[in-house]
Formats: C-alpha cells, sequence, structure tokens
C-alpha cells in the first residue's frame, strides 16, 4: 500500500526531498520520455532531505552549482543536467561537478525533453504564450513524442519584425534565415535544438520556424522548403521552462526560488 503524505500537516515553505520529487515526477510525466531522452530525467544528485529554496539554471556546470550553493538552494533544478546515458569517470571537471554538489549538500534534479514538451510550463508552450500564439496544435516530432508548438500569431507581422519581438523576449539577437515569405503569421516553435524541424514546417503549412541554434547541414533547408528560421539562441529559448516550472513549485509549496543566469551566446 502507498501511503500519502498527510500535507496538512507540513509547515509552508518546507518539503521533504522524497515528496518533491514524487510531485516533480508526476507533474512532468517523466515515465513518458524514458526510452526517448539521453538525460537521466529526475534526481540525479541526492542532497538534503527537506528542501526550503530553489535555485533554476539551463545548465549544469560547475560555475551553476557553486552559484547554486553561495545562494543557500537546497535543490538546483536544470533543463541540461549532467549525464546523458553514459558512464563518466569521476575524474577532471565531472568531479568538481560532483564534489561542488555533495560538498553543499545539494539536490539536483533535472528535467530535459519533459520540460520542451510540458503543455502548461514547458518551454515551448511559455514562449507561445508570450508571442500570444493562437489555435495551437502539437508540432516537433522527436522520437515519437512531439516537443513543439504551432499556431497562428494574432496579426501577420514583417519577418524583421517578428524578429525583433522575438529579441526582447529573449535578449538574444536572432539570427534569420529568410527562405519563406516577407512576412510571419503561421509560426511553428521547437525550442533549442530544432533546425531539422524546416520540413515538418513545410509540410504543416507553417511560414516560419522559430528555434534555438543553427546546423550547418540544415542551412540550405530554410531556401529550398521556402520556410523562414528564426534563431533565437539554444540558451535563450530554454530559460522559460525552469523557471516556470519553479514557479509553480512555489506556488504549490511555499518554496522561495531564484533563477541562476549563466548565458552561453549560443
Amino acid at each position: 500500500m502507498t501511503l500519502i503524505p498527510d500535507v496538512s500537516s507540513r509547515p509552508r515553505g518546507e518539503v521533504s526531498r522524497a515528496e518533491l520529487v514524487r510531485w516533480l515526477n508526476d507533474f512532468l510525466n517523466l515515465d513518458t520520455f524514458t526510452k526517448a531522452d539521453r538525460s537521466l530525467n529526475g534526481l540525479q544528485i541526492e542532497g538534503s532531505e527537506v528542501i526550503r529554496r530553489v535555485a533554476a539554471s539551463v545548465d549544469t556546470s560547475a560555475k551553476t552549482l557553486e552559484h547554486a550553493a553561495d545562494s543557500g538552494a537546497d535543490l538546483l533544478l536544470v533543463h541540461h543536467g549532467l549525464f546523458w546515458g553514459q558512464p563518466l569517470a569521476v575524474t577532471g571537471p565531472h568531479r568538481r561537478r560532483l564534489r561542488s554538489a555533495l560538498m553543499a549538500d545539494l539536490n539536483l534534479y533535472a528535467a530535459h525533453l519533459p520540460l520542451d514538451a510540458h503543455p502548461e510550463i514547458g518551454n515551448n508552450a511559455m514562449i507561445a504564450r508570450a508571442l500570444s500564439l493562437e489555435n495551437t496544435v502539437p508540432f516537433g516530432q522527436f522520437a515519437g513524442h512531439t516537443l513543439g508548438l504551432a499556431g497562428e500569431l494574432p496579426f501577420e507581422q514583417s519577418l524583421q519584425d517578428f524578429a525583433d519581438r522575438v529579441q526582447k523576449l529573449t535578449g538574444e539577437i536572432c539570427l534569420v534565415h529568410g527562405g519563406g515569405t516577407p512576412t510571419v503569421r503561421r509560426l511553428g516553435i521547437v525550442s533549442g535544438s530544432g533546425a531539422d524541424r524546416v520540413a515538418e514546417a513545410a509540410a504543416m503549412g507553417l511560414d516560419t520556424l522559430l528555434t534555438g541554434e543553427p546546423e550547418h547541414k540544415h542551412f540550405h533547408d530554410a531556401f529550398e522548403y521556402g520556410v523562414n528560421v528564426v534563431y533565437a539562441g539554444h540558451y535563450e529559448t530554454e530559460v522559460f521552462g525552469v523557471r516556470a516550472l519553479a514557479a509553480r513549485i512555489e506556488e504549490e509549496f511555499g518554496l522561495p526560488w531564484q533563477f541562476l543566469h549563466h548565458p552561453t551566446g549560443l
């Protein structure tokens, strides 16, 4: 028999690690992505048993872990964790990262594809909401899952105006490949690495794809399929999910949180 924790007796502003991890696993539907995702989603490093403060960041690096420890966080929530489907020797930079977390008794929780695809607080859902995208449908196929969204902007705008709007949203200067029409109305969004979704965008009749980072092997796709591609940065298109998830944790458990901004420029 599974024991359900008595949340009524839990002080607002703190939660056990076990309860928070269970809630995160369920909320993010982690089990759905077990076969599709190379990332070890979930609790990657076990730290303190009671969590009172959360830090959120896109990437896990020695600097990020040290920043989280210095901030007094008990849990660091990240999009890109430390483990990606292969064993790593505890040497060099990897040892330094692990040591920083263990010395600080810091929990590390990673959510990769589940955080891209989440319909409420996912990267793509948050970007679509910020751009007021309407009539949204699933878009961006990957390993049997749909990670992104497609829809219509409230009004047609020039490609340059749209890129400027995205730049204001992310703070990153956009790279624009104008392979399609000079205006934007029907948009597909795939955060991070979505340069290979141009053909899918064309098949859906989209005029523009918004994604993170470019890949040289897909450069010609935009022009040959007749689709505009706006690259807004891998990092900058993936700050949305961890921030929204941390805010959702605060709503649920009353835990204060801080976003640790370590941009890569990529």
